[in-house]
């Protein structure tokens, strides 16, 4: 271990790199990671496991900063690692197209391993890590050579401990036995409000035993009992741990530290300086960074190398002797797709005229058959979400035996994420994050208010996340308006970057999933939500000459075509597409001329150049769009909506189809109406 003194030194460093990069900005927070950073360093010196020359070696540890608004704490430590990330980087903190964003950014900045800021989420991002992590160790380990065995460390606050999301994630973590997640635990007892003792009083510690974690407590600014912690919790196999650090928040500051004043401002350049002064940091210049403090993170940098080098060497030679595994590894980190995936799909459902939540259903085995990397699970709906990989076992807890290597407990594809959907969406996360599986999650449509945070960060942090939603509508039936989603179609789509697919028929909710697959790169991806009905759906009669894959533009002409300008085209989404082809074929009695629009995924439909788009919806035809859900959205494309602008009722769903107006009759009668005001029709005298 480092001397007393040059220990110091190094943390100092960090800790007015990032008072000085705050004050600089006169914008963020310079408590956190300056009471943090004693455990940070020990973290980063002594047991993390990282290239910064290759940010995404695949056995890396990942360090995870849950309390994202100490971000310059992240900064400041990437930056001395060795990672690409400058000074001048470091001095243009919270600034225009900066790599230092005011929270962590996933994709941005070399070294971050996921988006953080909204509390709790980083927490629940690492689990989500973990269990990736223990999957594919799971598939490839064997007594012989370890391939995977990276640990999850993750740094999170009072505030990470009080969201909801944490809790549900420390309950799973805790049940799975993921003894690869370690959390360190800034416990400051400060909060903005002031002190944490103003809404927070429980025993974390305590609680976190009660979820079946390793627990212990140490000093946060003594390294001695930071470092014992560490090594003691990965010495424990299967129980992930917490680690409570007591530490005072804005250590070294003079009259702010231990107070709410140094959480969410700059300290002030007096403050900084009477710090520095106190630290023994008198006379430093803004930004400093002692040379023997550089060649402690270079030499940490080389010996982290070696030892990258040295696994390198053991997965060639693995891949030489298991040139089958090989292929496999090769499959899960490339994301590589099967060749004519979309026909692969439609034939395992073709024709099948079913709701689409039981079609999607087929489509997963289909997918799970092809695809070795595709894991998925349910908050506890799996038999109505009908998400299960039927060919696949369980995530099971872990073994007793710690000896076991691989662990069979975690060789399985299915998770079962109980009655937790915020933490079974920031879970989904990170196994996309961990960058070697393609995950999906279930729940009722409803229920996706539940975990709207975790698919904003999704989209933000552009995963590969796939959310099926289902029990998609009024459809739902006797349940009731509890369980009748009206808003949660637009509120989803009102997330910028998320495609959202409600497909009408068997060939629609396959190449919803095909298109949702295709977005694999880690860096560009989009995340897709599936919205599917608990409904029997109708098969849409398309045109003969269909070519499915201009589905990929998501709204299509389903039937009518052949007239450019139409007097009236009827766009439909998802369930509302058989009566709406019925009450089309029996306007054209009245020798009007109809046109039937699809348009399963909206998103991808405004990416079309206008052209196209006004192919599809002719400026000059009147335009209705029907959908069971809120209409007001839909008016920028359409000239009427029958949609439902209240909350549904408890009935069986032909009561409710009648009394709401979307059975093919009602339908009919409603767009005589609509077309009798435009004209098109005349009004019939009594």
């Amino acid at each position: 271990m480092l001397d007393l003194e040059l220990r110091q030194s190094c943390v100092n460093t960090i800790r007015f790199l990032a008072a000085d990069a705050v004050e600089k900005a006169k914008s963020g927070h310079p408590g956190a990671p300056m009471g943090m950073a004693d455990m940070a360093f020990v973290l980063w010196n002594q047991f993390l496991r990282y290239d910064p020359d290759d940010p995404q070696w695949p056995n890396r540890d990942r360090f995870v900063l849950s309390a994202g608004h100490a971000s310059m704490l992240l900064y400041s430590l990437l930056h001395l690692a060795g990672y690409k990330l400058t000074m001048e980087d470091i001095q243009n903190f919270r600034q225009w197209k900066s790599l230092t964003p005011g929270h962590p950014e996933y994709g941005l900045t070399p070294g971050v391993e996921c988006t953080t800021g909204p509390l709790g989420s980083g927490f629940s991002n690492a689990a989500g890590m973990a269990l990736g992590a223990k999957m594919m160790g799971a598939r490839f380990n064997s007594s012989n050579d370890t391939l995977i065995d990276s640990r999850i460390f993750v740094l999170c606050s009072d505030g990470d401990m009080q969201e909801g999301i944490a809790s549900e994630t420390a309950s799973l973590a805790g049940h799975l036995g993921l003894g690869n997640l370690i959390a360190l635990y800034d416990s400051n007892d400060i909060t903005i409000a002031g002190d944490a003792g103003l809404a927070m009083s429980e025993d974390v510690g305590r609680r976190f035993e009660a979820y079946g974690w390793h627990v212990q407590h140490c000093d946060g600014h003594n390294h001695d009992e930071i470092a014992a912690c560490l090594e003691e919790a990965l010495r424990v196999p299967i129980k992930p741990s917490l680690i409570v650090a007591k530490t005072i928040i804005g250590k070294g500051a003079p009259t702010k530290e231990g107070t709410a004043g140094s959480h969410g401002a700059p300290l002030g350049a007096d403050e900084i300086r009477s710090a520095k002064q106190a630290l023994g940091w008198e006379e430093k210049p803004d930004f400093y960074v002692p040379d023997e403090v550089r060649e402690v993170f270079e030499e940490r940098k080389k010996y982290l190398k070696l030892q990258h080098q040295e696994w390198e060497k053991r997965l060639t030679n693995w891949k030489k002797s298991n040139p089958e595994l090989a292929e496999l590894w090769d499959s899960h980190w490339d994301k590589k797709l099967p060749d004519n995936l979309l026909n692969q799909l439609i034939e395992t459902i073709d024709g099948e005229e079913d709701a689409t939540r039981n079609l999607s259903g087929k489509v997963i085995q289909k997918m799970a058959e092809l695809i070795p990397s595709l894991v998925g699970g349910s908050a506890d709906l799996e038999p109505s979400n009908k998400t299960l990989i039927k060919s696949a076992e369980s995530i099971r807890p872990a073994s007793s035996d710690s000896n076991s290597i691989p662990d069979p407990s975690f060789s399985g594809r299915n998770i079962h994420f109980g009655i937790r959907e915020h933490a079974m969406g920031g879970i989904t996360n990170g196994l996309a994050l961990y960058g070697a599986w393609r995950p999906f999650c279930g729940t009722f449509a409803v229920f996706s208010d539940f975990m709207r945070p975790s698919v904003r960060l999704a989209a933000i942090s552009k995963l590969s996340s796939i959310f099926v939603f289902t029990h998609d509508s009024y459809g739902v039936g006797e349940d009731g308006p509890t369980h009748q989603p009206v808003e949660q179609l637009w509120a989803l789509r009102l997330i910028p970057e998320l495609e959202v697919w409600r497909p009408a028929d068997a060939i629609e909710t396959a190449a919803a999933w095909n298109f949702c697959l295709q977005n694999t790169n880690a860096l560009s991806a989009k995340p897709g939500a599936l919205f599917l009905t608990r409904q029997k759906t109708e098969t849409l009669m398309r045109d003969k000459d269909f070519d499915s894959s201009i589905i990929s533009k998501g709204g299509y002409t389903v039937s009518g075509g052949s007239e450019d300008y139409p007097d009236l085209v009827l766009v439909s989404t998802g369930s509302e597409g058989g009566a709406v082809q019925a009450a089309k074929k029996a306007l054209e009695g009245h020798d009007v001329s109809v046109r039937h629009v699809s348009i399963p995924c909206l998103e991808r439909f405004q990416e079309q150049p206008e052209e196209y788009q006004w192919t599809v919806l002719p400026p000059s035809s009147i335009i209705v769009v029907v959908e069971a859900g809120v209409t007001g959205p839909w008016m920028q494309f359409a000239d009427d909506v029958i949609g439902l602008d209240h909350y549904g009722a408890s009935a069986p769903i032909k009561v409710l189809q009648q009394q709401f107006g979307f059975t093919s009759e009602k339908l009919y009668e409603e767009l005589v109406i609509i077309l009798q005001e435009n004209g098109i029709l005349a009004v019939e005298e009594e």
